[in-house]
Protein backbone atom coordinates (compact mmCIF):
# COMPACT_ATOMS: atom_id res chain seq x y z
CA UNK A 1 0.00 0.00 0.00
CA UNK A 2 1.60 3.47 -1.04
CA UNK A 3 2.31 5.56 1.77
CA UNK A 4 1.34 8.64 -0.38
CA UNK A 5 -1.21 11.19 0.29
CA UNK A 6 -4.33 10.75 -1.65
CA UNK A 7 -4.11 13.85 -3.76
CA UNK A 8 -0.69 12.35 -4.74
CA UNK A 9 -2.10 8.54 -5.01
CA UNK A 10 -5.27 10.28 -7.64
CA UNK A 11 -2.62 12.00 -9.79
CA UNK A 12 0.41 10.12 -9.89
CA UNK A 13 -1.14 6.15 -10.53
CA UNK A 14 -0.07 4.76 -13.70
CA UNK A 15 2.23 8.10 -14.53
CA UNK A 16 4.72 7.00 -16.61
CA UNK A 17 4.70 3.23 -16.41
CA UNK A 18 4.61 3.00 -20.25
CA UNK A 19 7.63 1.11 -21.20
CA UNK A 20 6.91 1.24 -24.92
CA UNK A 21 6.61 4.68 -25.91
CA UNK A 22 7.45 6.33 -22.83
CA UNK A 23 4.41 7.89 -22.13
CA UNK A 24 3.50 10.19 -19.24
CA UNK A 25 -0.65 9.35 -19.28
CA UNK A 26 -0.65 5.26 -19.71
CA UNK A 27 -2.45 4.67 -22.75
CA UNK A 28 -5.83 3.06 -23.13
CA UNK A 29 -5.90 -0.44 -23.70
CA UNK A 30 -9.23 -1.10 -25.96
CA UNK A 31 -8.58 -4.68 -26.55
CA UNK A 32 -10.92 -7.38 -25.48
CA UNK A 33 -8.53 -10.33 -25.27
CA UNK A 34 -4.80 -10.82 -25.11
CA UNK A 35 -1.96 -13.59 -26.37
CA UNK A 36 -1.12 -16.70 -24.29
CA UNK A 37 2.56 -16.66 -24.06
CA UNK A 38 2.53 -20.63 -25.28
CA UNK A 39 0.27 -23.16 -24.46
CA UNK A 40 -0.64 -23.53 -20.89
CA UNK A 41 1.05 -20.65 -19.40
CA UNK A 42 -2.08 -18.07 -18.42
CA UNK A 43 -1.37 -14.47 -18.25
CA UNK A 44 -2.21 -11.90 -16.29
CA UNK A 45 -4.54 -10.54 -18.56
CA UNK A 46 -6.71 -12.51 -21.27
CA UNK A 47 -10.13 -11.93 -21.40
CA UNK A 48 -11.31 -8.03 -21.09
CA UNK A 49 -14.36 -8.79 -18.75
CA UNK A 50 -11.57 -10.56 -15.93
CA UNK A 51 -9.19 -7.86 -16.42
CA UNK A 52 -7.35 -5.21 -18.17
CA UNK A 53 -4.66 -2.62 -17.84
CA UNK A 54 -6.50 0.18 -17.85
CA UNK A 55 -8.97 -0.80 -15.24
CA UNK A 56 -6.15 -2.03 -12.98
CA UNK A 57 -4.85 1.39 -12.69
CA UNK A 58 -8.46 2.65 -11.59
CA UNK A 59 -8.55 -0.47 -9.20
CA UNK A 60 -5.33 0.43 -7.93
CA UNK A 61 -5.67 3.98 -7.67
CA UNK A 62 -9.34 3.51 -5.58
CA UNK A 63 -8.04 0.59 -3.46
CA UNK A 64 -4.70 2.87 -2.00
CA UNK A 65 -7.05 5.69 -1.68
CA UNK A 66 -9.63 3.86 0.60
CA UNK A 67 -6.90 1.95 2.03
CA UNK A 68 -7.96 -1.27 0.77
CA UNK A 69 -6.43 -4.67 0.08
CA UNK A 70 -8.25 -4.69 -3.70
CA UNK A 71 -10.86 -2.93 -5.79
CA UNK A 72 -12.96 -4.27 -8.50
CA UNK A 73 -14.36 -1.67 -10.77
CA UNK A 74 -17.98 -2.32 -12.34
CA UNK A 75 -20.23 -0.84 -14.89
CA UNK A 76 -22.05 1.44 -12.74
CA UNK A 77 -23.04 1.81 -8.97
CA UNK A 78 -25.86 -0.46 -8.91
CA UNK A 79 -23.40 -3.29 -10.59
CA UNK A 80 -21.29 -2.86 -7.45
CA UNK A 81 -24.02 -3.10 -5.02
CA UNK A 82 -25.16 -6.40 -7.12
CA UNK A 83 -21.69 -7.25 -7.40
CA UNK A 84 -21.33 -7.20 -3.37
CA UNK A 85 -24.83 -9.13 -2.92
CA UNK A 86 -23.30 -11.74 -4.74
CA UNK A 87 -21.12 -12.91 -1.77
CA UNK A 88 -24.43 -13.86 0.04
CA UNK A 89 -26.75 -16.90 0.47
CA UNK A 90 -30.51 -17.09 0.12
CA UNK A 91 -30.69 -17.75 3.77
CA UNK A 92 -28.39 -14.27 4.58
CA UNK A 93 -29.90 -10.82 6.13
CA UNK A 94 -29.01 -7.35 5.00
CA UNK A 95 -30.13 -4.32 7.41
CA UNK A 96 -30.30 -1.48 4.86
CA UNK A 97 -30.80 2.08 5.99
CA UNK A 98 -34.44 2.72 5.66
CA UNK A 99 -33.51 6.29 3.38
CA UNK A 100 -30.84 5.02 0.91
CA UNK A 101 -30.63 5.89 -2.47
CA UNK A 102 -34.15 4.16 -4.42
CA UNK A 103 -31.94 2.12 -6.84
CA UNK A 104 -30.49 0.30 -3.90
CA UNK A 105 -34.09 0.09 -2.17
CA UNK A 106 -35.37 -1.44 -5.33
CA UNK A 107 -32.40 -3.75 -6.04
CA UNK A 108 -32.31 -5.16 -2.51
CA UNK A 109 -36.78 -5.53 -2.11
CA UNK A 110 -36.93 -7.18 -5.29
CA UNK A 111 -34.14 -9.12 -4.68
CA UNK A 112 -35.36 -10.11 -1.51
CA UNK A 113 -38.74 -11.04 -2.88
CA UNK A 114 -37.13 -13.90 -5.60
CA UNK A 115 -35.01 -15.52 -2.20
CA UNK A 116 -31.78 -14.50 -2.85
CA UNK A 117 -31.56 -12.85 0.31
CA UNK A 118 -33.85 -11.09 2.95
CA UNK A 119 -33.56 -7.57 4.08
CA UNK A 120 -34.97 -5.29 6.46
CA UNK A 121 -35.37 -1.49 6.25
CA UNK A 122 -34.24 0.30 9.53
CA UNK A 123 -33.45 3.64 11.06
CA UNK A 124 -30.03 3.01 11.91
CA UNK A 125 -29.71 6.02 13.97
CA UNK A 126 -32.43 4.41 16.07
CA UNK A 127 -30.05 2.56 18.66
CA UNK A 128 -33.03 0.12 19.25
CA UNK A 129 -33.63 -0.73 16.05
CA UNK A 130 -30.49 -1.56 14.91
CA UNK A 131 -29.79 -3.48 18.25
CA UNK A 132 -33.50 -5.54 17.43
CA UNK A 133 -31.80 -5.91 13.80
CA UNK A 134 -28.55 -7.61 14.83
CA UNK A 135 -30.16 -9.87 17.46
CA UNK A 136 -31.09 -11.44 13.62
CA UNK A 137 -27.43 -12.50 12.97
CA UNK A 138 -27.88 -10.43 9.58
CA UNK A 139 -24.64 -10.99 7.16
CA UNK A 140 -24.29 -7.17 5.57
CA UNK A 141 -25.11 -4.15 7.22
CA UNK A 142 -25.35 -1.41 4.50
CA UNK A 143 -24.21 1.91 5.67
CA UNK A 144 -24.80 5.37 3.65
CA UNK A 145 -23.70 8.16 5.30
CA UNK A 146 -24.45 10.95 4.45
CA UNK A 147 -27.34 9.35 2.93
CA UNK A 148 -29.38 10.14 -0.48
CA UNK A 149 -30.78 12.42 -0.26
CA UNK A 150 -31.31 13.38 3.65
CA UNK A 151 -28.16 13.74 4.47
CA UNK A 152 -28.81 11.82 7.77
CA UNK A 153 -25.03 10.37 9.35
CA UNK A 154 -24.74 7.63 11.34
CA UNK A 155 -21.76 6.20 13.41
CA UNK A 156 -19.59 3.90 11.42
CA UNK A 157 -16.94 2.86 13.50
CA UNK A 158 -19.94 2.39 16.68
CA UNK A 159 -21.83 0.03 14.08
CA UNK A 160 -18.97 -1.36 12.71
CA UNK A 161 -18.10 -2.55 16.14
CA UNK A 162 -21.55 -3.88 16.56
CA UNK A 163 -21.59 -5.72 13.77
CA UNK A 164 -18.43 -7.58 13.65
CA UNK A 165 -19.57 -8.85 17.43
CA UNK A 166 -22.66 -10.73 15.69
CA UNK A 167 -19.98 -11.91 12.86
CA UNK A 168 -21.80 -9.09 9.91
CA UNK A 169 -19.89 -7.76 7.44
CA UNK A 170 -20.21 -3.71 7.11
CA UNK A 171 -20.34 -2.01 3.60
CA UNK A 172 -20.29 1.93 3.65
CA UNK A 173 -21.64 3.62 0.63
CA UNK A 174 -18.56 6.76 0.02
CA UNK A 175 -20.21 8.18 -2.60
CA UNK A 176 -21.30 11.98 -1.20
CA UNK A 177 -18.13 11.96 0.50
CA UNK A 178 -15.68 10.36 -1.85
CA UNK A 179 -12.16 9.11 -0.11
CA UNK A 180 -11.27 12.32 -0.11
CA UNK A 181 -13.51 13.07 2.99
CA UNK A 182 -14.46 10.09 4.42
CA UNK A 183 -12.39 6.92 5.11
CA UNK A 184 -14.77 3.94 6.18
CA UNK A 185 -12.09 1.05 5.53
CA UNK A 186 -10.24 2.93 8.42
CA UNK A 187 -13.47 3.45 10.85
CA UNK A 188 -13.83 -0.88 10.57
CA UNK A 189 -15.60 -1.84 7.77
CA UNK A 190 -15.41 -4.53 5.54
CA UNK A 191 -15.83 -2.89 2.13
CA UNK A 192 -16.76 0.74 0.50
CA UNK A 193 -18.60 1.26 -2.50
CA UNK A 194 -18.91 3.86 -4.99
CA UNK A 195 -21.39 5.32 -7.58
CA UNK A 196 -17.64 6.19 -9.61
CA UNK A 197 -20.29 7.93 -11.97
CA UNK A 198 -20.71 11.13 -9.68
CA UNK A 199 -17.98 12.65 -7.81
CA UNK A 200 -14.82 10.40 -8.52
CA UNK A 201 -15.20 10.98 -12.34
CA UNK A 202 -16.92 14.27 -11.25
CA UNK A 203 -17.82 15.32 -15.41
CA UNK A 204 -20.95 13.64 -16.01
CA UNK A 205 -19.77 11.62 -18.84
CA UNK A 206 -19.05 8.02 -17.63
CA UNK A 207 -20.82 5.44 -15.70
CA UNK A 208 -19.22 3.53 -13.09
CA UNK A 209 -19.05 1.68 -9.83
CA UNK A 210 -16.40 0.09 -7.27
CA UNK A 211 -16.43 -1.70 -4.28
CA UNK A 212 -13.07 -1.74 -2.34
CA UNK A 213 -12.54 -4.38 0.28
CA UNK A 214 -10.75 -3.66 3.48
CA UNK A 215 -8.82 -7.69 3.43
CA UNK A 216 -7.27 -9.70 0.41
CA UNK A 217 -9.23 -12.64 0.65
CA UNK A 218 -12.31 -10.50 0.18
CA UNK A 219 -10.63 -8.32 -2.63
CA UNK A 220 -10.39 -11.32 -4.35
CA UNK A 221 -13.77 -12.92 -3.79
CA UNK A 222 -15.45 -9.62 -5.41
CA UNK A 223 -12.76 -10.29 -8.62
CA UNK A 224 -14.11 -14.04 -8.84
CA UNK A 225 -17.47 -13.26 -9.00
CA UNK A 226 -16.80 -9.56 -10.85
CA UNK A 227 -15.39 -11.66 -13.72
CA UNK A 228 -18.13 -14.46 -13.11
CA UNK A 229 -21.54 -12.16 -13.73
CA UNK A 230 -19.88 -9.93 -15.65
CA UNK A 231 -19.90 -6.72 -13.82
CA UNK A 232 -16.44 -5.24 -14.50
CA UNK A 233 -16.36 -1.93 -15.80
CA UNK A 234 -15.19 -1.24 -19.61
CA UNK A 235 -11.81 -0.07 -20.30
CA UNK A 236 -13.16 3.32 -21.83
CA UNK A 237 -14.88 4.72 -18.90
CA UNK A 238 -12.26 3.54 -17.32
CA UNK A 239 -9.98 5.95 -18.58
CA UNK A 240 -12.00 8.74 -18.46
CA UNK A 241 -13.02 7.69 -14.76
CA UNK A 242 -8.77 7.56 -13.83
CA UNK A 243 -9.03 11.31 -15.76
CA UNK A 244 -11.39 12.52 -13.49
CA UNK A 245 -10.08 11.00 -10.19
CA UNK A 246 -6.99 13.16 -11.00
CA UNK A 247 -8.67 15.89 -9.99
CA UNK A 248 -11.00 14.91 -7.40
CA UNK A 249 -8.65 16.61 -4.27
CA UNK A 250 -9.22 19.91 -5.50
CA UNK A 251 -12.47 19.28 -7.05
CA UNK A 252 -14.05 18.60 -3.78
CA UNK A 253 -12.34 21.18 -1.94
CA UNK A 254 -14.00 23.49 -3.76
CA UNK A 255 -18.00 21.80 -4.07
CA UNK A 256 -17.50 21.99 -0.54
CA UNK A 257 -16.67 25.79 -0.19
CA UNK A 258 -19.83 26.59 -2.84
CA UNK A 259 -21.84 24.58 -0.99
CA UNK A 260 -20.96 26.21 2.13
CA UNK A 261 -21.89 29.81 0.34
CA UNK A 262 -24.75 28.30 -0.86
CA UNK A 263 -26.61 26.93 2.50
CA UNK A 264 -25.50 30.48 4.09
CA UNK A 265 -27.59 31.58 1.50
CA UNK A 266 -31.09 29.66 1.83
CA UNK A 267 -30.79 29.87 6.03
CA UNK A 268 -32.15 33.28 5.04
CA UNK A 269 -34.78 32.44 2.75
CA UNK A 270 -38.45 32.28 4.25
CA UNK A 271 -39.90 29.82 1.43
CA UNK A 272 -37.52 26.86 2.92
CA UNK A 273 -38.88 24.88 5.65
CA UNK A 274 -36.16 22.96 6.83
CA UNK A 275 -32.26 22.28 5.81
CA UNK A 276 -30.91 19.13 5.67
CA UNK A 277 -26.98 19.38 6.13
CA UNK A 278 -24.48 18.06 8.68
CA UNK A 279 -22.36 21.46 9.30
CA UNK A 280 -25.43 22.58 10.66
CA UNK A 281 -24.87 22.55 14.62
CA UNK A 282 -28.87 21.42 14.74
CA UNK A 283 -28.70 18.79 12.61
CA UNK A 284 -28.39 15.28 14.83
CA UNK A 285 -25.47 13.84 12.86
CA UNK A 286 -22.81 17.01 13.50
CA UNK A 287 -20.99 15.93 16.28
CA UNK A 288 -20.94 12.24 14.12
CA UNK A 289 -19.93 14.29 11.03
CA UNK A 290 -17.44 16.23 12.95
CA UNK A 291 -15.56 13.18 14.08
CA UNK A 292 -15.62 10.89 11.18
CA UNK A 293 -15.74 13.11 7.96
CA UNK A 294 -12.72 15.51 7.07
CA UNK A 295 -15.39 18.11 5.20
CA UNK A 296 -19.19 18.43 4.23
CA UNK A 297 -19.08 18.09 0.53
CA UNK A 298 -21.42 19.49 -2.03
CA UNK A 299 -24.70 18.34 -1.17
CA UNK A 300 -27.71 19.33 0.51
CA UNK A 301 -31.09 18.97 0.15
CA UNK A 302 -34.26 21.16 1.66
CA UNK A 303 -38.11 21.21 1.31
CA UNK A 304 -39.60 24.13 -0.21
CA UNK A 305 -42.75 26.14 1.57
CA UNK A 306 -44.97 25.38 -1.29
CA UNK A 307 -47.67 23.15 -2.72
CA UNK A 308 -46.74 21.05 -6.07
CA UNK A 309 -47.80 23.64 -8.61
CA UNK A 310 -45.43 25.98 -6.16
CA UNK A 311 -42.37 23.37 -6.46
CA UNK A 312 -43.19 23.39 -10.69
CA UNK A 313 -42.10 27.16 -10.71
CA UNK A 314 -39.68 27.25 -8.89
CA UNK A 315 -37.79 24.73 -10.82
CA UNK A 316 -39.02 26.39 -14.19
CA UNK A 317 -37.06 29.51 -12.99
CA UNK A 318 -33.80 27.62 -12.20
CA UNK A 319 -31.29 28.10 -14.63
CA UNK A 320 -27.93 27.41 -13.31
CA UNK A 321 -29.39 24.43 -11.61
CA UNK A 322 -30.21 21.63 -13.80
CA UNK A 323 -33.18 19.40 -13.38
CA UNK A 324 -31.78 16.38 -13.55
CA UNK A 325 -30.77 12.75 -12.05
CA UNK A 326 -27.17 11.96 -10.48
CA UNK A 327 -24.37 14.32 -8.43
CA UNK A 328 -20.78 15.15 -8.18
CA UNK A 329 -20.28 16.68 -11.51
CA UNK A 330 -18.73 19.95 -12.05
CA UNK A 331 -22.52 21.54 -13.24
CA UNK A 332 -24.78 21.96 -10.61
CA UNK A 333 -28.00 20.15 -10.57
CA UNK A 334 -31.60 19.77 -8.27
CA UNK A 335 -33.17 16.86 -7.81
CA UNK A 336 -37.24 16.00 -7.09
CA UNK A 337 -35.96 12.84 -5.42
CA UNK A 338 -39.55 11.56 -4.92
CA UNK A 339 -40.74 11.18 -9.06
CA UNK A 340 -36.96 10.47 -9.87
CA UNK A 341 -34.29 9.10 -7.97
CA UNK A 342 -36.56 7.52 -5.63
CA UNK A 343 -39.68 7.09 -7.53
CA UNK A 344 -39.50 3.11 -7.32
CA UNK A 345 -39.88 3.37 -3.41
CA UNK A 346 -43.86 3.85 -2.72
CA UNK A 347 -45.41 6.70 -1.40
CA UNK A 348 -45.80 4.55 2.22
CA UNK A 349 -41.83 4.41 1.49
CA UNK A 350 -40.91 7.68 0.73
CA UNK A 351 -42.93 8.78 3.99
CA UNK A 352 -41.63 6.58 6.13
CA UNK A 353 -37.87 7.55 5.09
CA UNK A 354 -38.87 11.41 5.41
CA UNK A 355 -39.22 12.18 2.01
CA UNK A 356 -41.48 15.08 2.01
CA UNK A 357 -43.13 15.85 -1.67
CA UNK A 358 -41.63 19.53 -1.57
CA UNK A 359 -38.22 17.99 -0.89
CA UNK A 360 -35.17 18.91 -3.36
CA UNK A 361 -31.34 17.98 -3.50
CA UNK A 362 -28.98 20.44 -4.78
CA UNK A 363 -25.20 19.10 -6.30
CA UNK A 364 -23.48 21.89 -5.88
CA UNK A 365 -21.25 22.42 -8.98
CA UNK A 366 -18.12 24.34 -9.98
CA UNK A 367 -19.63 27.52 -11.03
CA UNK A 368 -19.03 30.78 -9.27
CA UNK A 369 -20.97 30.29 -5.99
CA UNK A 370 -22.53 33.86 -6.38
CA UNK A 371 -23.74 33.13 -9.66
CA UNK A 372 -25.69 30.18 -8.15
CA UNK A 373 -26.70 32.49 -5.16
CA UNK A 374 -28.34 34.57 -7.51
CA UNK A 375 -29.78 31.87 -9.84
CA UNK A 376 -31.49 30.96 -6.68
CA UNK A 377 -32.95 34.17 -5.58
CA UNK A 378 -34.50 34.81 -8.79
CA UNK A 379 -36.27 31.27 -8.62
CA UNK A 380 -37.49 32.39 -4.78
CA UNK A 381 -38.37 35.56 -6.23
CA UNK A 382 -40.32 34.12 -9.09
CA UNK A 383 -42.46 31.57 -6.87
CA UNK A 384 -42.92 34.38 -4.71
CA UNK A 385 -44.85 36.36 -7.36
CA UNK A 386 -46.24 32.89 -8.25
CA UNK A 387 -47.75 32.89 -4.79
CA UNK A 388 -48.65 36.39 -4.02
Amino acid sequence: MSDSKRDTIAVRTGIATDTQHQAVVPPLYLSTNYTFPEFGSVPKYDYARGGNPTRTHLETALAEMEGGAGAVVTSCGMSAINLLVSLLDSDDLIIAPHDCYGGTYRLFDSRAKKGAFSVEFIDQSDADALSTALARKPKLILIETPSNPLLRVVDIADICEKAHKVGAWVAVDNTFLSPVLQQPLALGADFVIHSTTKYINGHSDSVGGAVIARDAELAENLAWWGNCIGATGNAFDSYMTLRGLRTLGARMRQHEQSAAQVLEYLLTESAVRKIFHPSLKEHPGHEIALKQQAGFGGMLSFELDADLEGLKTFLGALKLFSLAESLGGVESLVTHPGSMTHRAMSDEAQAEAGLAPTLLRLSVGLEDPQDLVADLQHAFRTLEEATS
